[in-house]
């Protein structure tokens, strides 16, 4: 499939898009407005520099990146734009009105067109994996850089890549750099027949996390608000239908050996939250939903992490950490943010998307790999009987994360090479 055969399906497919939309507007109301930015039609101005960040993930990752832009050529105007709701709620609530932002629209060719006929920018900066074949091309086509930042690339995907060559190929070489997270990914993109002078091996953002310790202690705080700063707590983050279920029996298993137990399960999805409380009180364990209280009994057994934006913040109320998205066929999610608080990891096998960094929390000792519920309580009751154990995983967690700093350095130094050469508009 080339690109005029992609867009013309995509065409085909618009009302399925509609479709979607209004699907997604069912289950959540963060889909219910801003259709119009869907297909380019938002109200915006020319900019300098475009940075496309997909969800909350990635736009944690970049929000360092976009601060050192705004702080090193503060002339240039910036538009962020994600794909998410939760993306973009962390772009308003951390950049305000330093920024223009809005949706991405469909890489249907008439919306990508408009939108960058309006934007104008000079460089496109994409986070991790989010290609889009329309809007290289389009961009390219109006003179824009592409710079690939913080860029990973699974061999699942690759693999996709080298499937639909015609498609992908031009669509990589149109990149005008890559700044890839580990030489494995690079030697992928190599394979693909991107020039070995545009890839830039400089490690990943998310190993440069900055923690608001301030933020963390007052978490830490809460714990023991809840009386439970002596009891074992550990914490199921980003889980996904599928998961819930196997996350509670393991709770089960570990309440008997330690009856003062507590799980804190924090849903990837918030449409899924009321499915999540179902799903508890089936169980029979005994739950209170954060939404509905901050405080808890002495008999509760399971705190539901049904609010936006507190993951990183409950990860510091607990012990042990488990990544959702694992336990099935979804590719599974960032462990670093626990890992950077020094918690013993855990994960299913479905960890793709985030394979070289689940590789070496495991070669550390920081992270283990689990097959099923009961797999999952049997290695984390030895963690809080031994508690050598639980700070020998600790200490790997915390080494891995340090000696992997310095991934923004790099990438910003890459960024402001692009920008060396732009000018402000207007």
């Amino acid at each position: 499939m080339n690109l005029r055969y992609y867009s013309i399906l995509l065409y085909l497919l618009t009302p399925l898009l509609l479709l979607y939309l209004v699907v997604r507007a069912i289950k959540s109301a963060d889909y219910r407005g801003r259709w119009g930015e869907r297909f380019g039609l938002g109200k915006i101005r020319q900019c300098d520099v475009l940075i496309h960040s997909v969800s909350m993930g990635e736009t944690l990752a970049a929000l360092p990146l976009i601060r050192a832009i705004q702080q090193q050529r503060p002339d240039l105007t910036l538009m962020v734009t994600t794909t998410s709701p939760t993306g973009s709620r962390e772009v308003l609530k951390a950049l305000g009105d330093s920024v223009q932002h809005q949706y991405l629209p469909f890489d249907l060719p008439w919306c990508v067109r408009r939108f960058l006929k309006h934007l104008q920018p000079q460089l496109l900066i994409i986070m991790e994996t989010e290609l889009w074949p329309n809007l290289l091309q389009q961009a390219k086509k109006q003179g824009a850089k592409l710079l690939l930042a913080n860029a990973r690339l699974s061999a699942k995907s690759a693999a996709n890549y080298h499937k639909w060559r015609k498609l992908s190929g031009p669509m990589l070489q149109s990149l005008d750099n890559i700044a890839v997270q580990t030489a494995v990914e690079a030697q992928r993109f190599a394979d693909l027949g991107v020039a070995l002078n545009k890839l830039h091996v400089c490690g990943s953002l998310k190993f440069d996390l900055q923690l608001d310790e301030s933020k963390l202690a007052s978490a830490r705080a809460q714990r023991q608000l809840w009386g439970r700063q002596s009891s074992p707590v550990w914490i199921a983050g980003s889980v996904h239908p599928g998961e819930f279920a196997a996350m509670l029996a393991c709770h089960k298993l570990l309440l008997q050996q330690s009856p003062d137990a507590l799980l804190i399960m924090v849903p990837r999805h918030p449409e899924q939250f009321d499915n999540a409380a179902e799903t508890i009180q089936r169980s029979g364990l005994r739950f209170v939903r954060r939404s509905v209280s901050r405080d808890l009994s002495a008999d509760t057994q399971v705190l539901l992490g049904d609010t936006m934006g507190e993951l990183l913040a409950l990860y510091s109320c607990a012990d042990i950490a488990f990544i959702g998205g694992t336990l099935i066929n979804n590719g599974g999610h960032n462990p670093l943010e626990p890992a950077a608080l020094g918690l013993p990891v855990f994960e299913g096998p479905n960890h793709w998307d985030f394979k070289e960094i689940s590789e070496m929390l495991v070669a550390a000792g920081a992270m283990q790999l689990v097959e099923n519920a009961s797999q999952l309580a049997a290695a984390i009751q030895p963690l809080w009987a031994e508690p050598a154990c639980w700070q020998h995983a600790s200490r790997a967690s915390l080494s891995v994360v340090a000696a992997n700093k310095g991934a923004l350095q790099r990438q910003t130094s890459l960024v402001l090479q692009q920008l060396a050469t732009i000018k402000p508009a207007g």
